[in-house]
């Protein structure tokens, strides 16, 4: 349906003719003929729009056969276009149109969203256990340590046991309930280093050094353990209990197994809700904007336009459906949500050689409590001949795309997390908070209606209509003893500073770097140059000035200079990895 700029929105079909005909059944003195008219409008709409379009009152109006009727212009109100009417007939239709477009109001508010599919108390049977959750690139878990995890409350720990398999448990010691994953691996087991404790994989007390002759280890001595699957180099966990685990269930994307198939991923901890990620991933309106000259060609915030949306699947699952730019019709995006936290993006074109291209983003998040998320984004490109692209992008360092791609998640940052705040500040459905566009914004409300369905399941949720908060508030669920001891119970597995940097989560060495081991990699080449050129700089610049000969001198002196400039590359390199990116206009002169 075109509205002004030729904006689609869709909602679930519903029967034009059964919400008129409850409006205009109280009308028996002209039953007949409005119900010509009923019929028509049903009809009409059906052949233009297809089930399922979104209508204004115009739009209805003017499928109508009304001959003695001229359309009202949406700013009129219900009072005013139907009782400065005489006709009767004119005055049911009016009936018809506020019931059919009462949601989405008069002028300002007839761009909304209207993506109805099922009443507020559509619930569908839904368990957040009972789901298999993306925990961490299979490449980043380090083989010599414990990895501590968390999935929304619960707190995980992945390691590699003595076979090189890996194992996940809960990360808590059974004997006086410290975190596992603060200890070490020793001979294949995972040792607490509170008293010594050590554990299989499997969960299981193979070793208490305190114990006295001839006791056995008690049965209650084992930490819970969780399912894990290895899938296209991602690590999935089962929440629930690791017997009912469908193995078969693991997501699997076959894109990933097209020939000539080239991938760039990374894994990046957020500091807001993992809903408002998704939403985030699977807004393309917000890029011309957000990421102006920031997140390639089309991140110009003069080329921000309507687009096109075309919602082709709704289930329990989730949601699919393609869009476009209203310039770009040619170009088309297909975009799936898939319960409980993925999101993919795909976008096919053809190549001047005539060759079909396909570009992929693959969104896995993970929802790591509340104002927590952890993301695994692989972006993806392929073409039809199985040909790989011959392009620089291959050439670029790992470390350096990575920054580029932390920049992108800084721009968002600070919107985003205020967002997450006033969704828990205030406690209502995002239908009471956003003003969602047609034009723009139909996978978030799709996405949000969602919850709607099996919000009921999960820990706590804000969906269109409904939501239910955590039990727990967030600060008493990151830090219930306080700030000070859960800075000191979360370090990373690898890259902790320790002496130098308290833990902020907001910081991109945080964020990324230690989940990172070719970001962790040019840290460290960057520290280790650095130091180089300070020491040759140093003994350069005293070699100078004991230096009887000209030549040497200048040699010398040439060479400190040289060491210093080289010391300050790696310091940009270093400042490049662990600082934040701020908007120009944030900056302090």
């Amino acid at each position: 349906m075109a509205i002004s700029a030729g904006v689609v929105g869709f909602h679930e079909p519903a029967s034009v003719a059964a919400a008129s005909a409850s409006i205009l059944g109280r009308e028996r003195g002209i039953a007949g003929e409005v119900r010509v008219s009923q019929c028509a409008i049903g009809r009409r709409l059906n052949a233009k729009f297809g089930r399922g379009a979104v209508l204004t009152r115009s739009e209805i109006f003017a499928n109508a056969s009304l001959s003695s009727a001229s359309v009202r212009s949406h700013g009129s109100s219900c009072s005013e276009g139907c009782g400065s009417q005489s006709s009767r007939k004119r005055s049911a239709l009016c009936a018809i149109a506020d019931r059919l477009t009462k949601d989405l109001g008069e002028t300002e508010e007839s761009c909304r969203v209207f993506t109805e599919s099922d009443p507020a108390d559509g619930k569908v049977n839904y368990n957040w256990e009972e789901q298999w959750y993306p925990l961490y690139l299979t490449r980043e878990v380090p083989k010599d340590a414990p990895l501590g995890l968390t999935v929304f409350d619960r707190n995980l720990v992945v390691f590699y046991d003595g076979d090189g398999k890996l194992n996940c448990l809960e990360d808590r010691c059974p004997h006086r309930v410290a975190k596992l994953s603060e200890g070490q691996l020793m001979d294949g087991r995972l040792e607490c280093l509170y008293h010594g404790w050590q554990f299989q994989g499997d969960g299981s007390c193979t070793k208490i050094p305190q114990l006295a002759p001839g006791a056995k280890i008690p049965k209650q001595a084992c930490a819970r353990s969780y399912a894990l699957k290895e899938s296209q180099g991602v690590l999935w966990v089962w929440m629930a209990d690791h017997r009912t685990a469908p193995y078969d269930k693991v997501p699997y994307f076959d894109h990933y197994n097209a020939e000539g198939y080239e991938e760039f991923g990374a894994i990046h901890e957020l500091p807001y809700d993992y809903s408002v990620l998704l939403e985030n991933l699977m807004d393309p309106a917000h890029i011309p904007i957000s990421h102006d000259r920031s997140d390639g060609p089309r991140s110009r915030r003069e080329l921000a336009e309507a687009m096109v949306f075309d919602v082709t699947e709704r289930t329990d699952e989730g949601f699919a459906g393609s869009w476009h730019l209203i310039s770009s019709p040619e170009v088309i995006n297909f975009t799936r949500f898939q319960a409980p936290s993925i999101a993919y993006t795909e976008q096919k074109k053809i190549l001047l050689d005539g060759v079909e291209f396909r570009f992929s983003a693959t969104v896995l998040c993970r929802p790591a409590g509340q104002g927590r998320a952890m993301l695994i984004i692989r972006f993806g490109n392929s073409r039809a001949d199985g040909k790989k692209m011959n392009n620089l992008f291959s050439k670029i360092p790992q470390w350096y795309l990575h920054v580029r791609a932390n920049i992108i998640f800084e721009q968002d940052m600070g919107f985003l997390s205020s967002q997450n705040e006033v969704l828990v500040r205030e406690g209502k459905p995002t239908k009471d908070l956003y003003l969602n566009l047609r034009s723009q914004d139909v996978w978030i409300e799709e996405y949000r209606k969602w919850l709607d369905k099996v919000g009921h399941g999960m820990p706590y949720y804000y969906g269109h209509r409904t939501f239910s908060p955590a039990a727990v508030s967030a600060v008493k669920e990151a830090s219930p003893a306080g700030l000070s001891a859960s800075i000191s119970s979360t370090h990373p597995a690898k890259g902790v500073f320790g002496h130098k940097y308290a833990r902020d989560p907001t910081n991109r060495y945080f964020r990324h770097i230690v989940h990172c081991k070719p970001c962790r990699t040019a840290l460290s080449n960057f520290q280790r140059c650095q130091k180089a050129a300070l020491v040759v700089a140093a003994l350069s610049a005293g070699l100078a000035t004991v230096m009887s000969k000209p030549a040497y001198r200048v040699a010398f002196v040439a060479l400190a200079f040289l060491m210093g400039a080289a010391y300050w590359v790696c310091s940009l390199g270093v400042a490049t990895l662990t600082e934040n990116w701020f908007r120009p206009h944030k900056l302090t002169l």
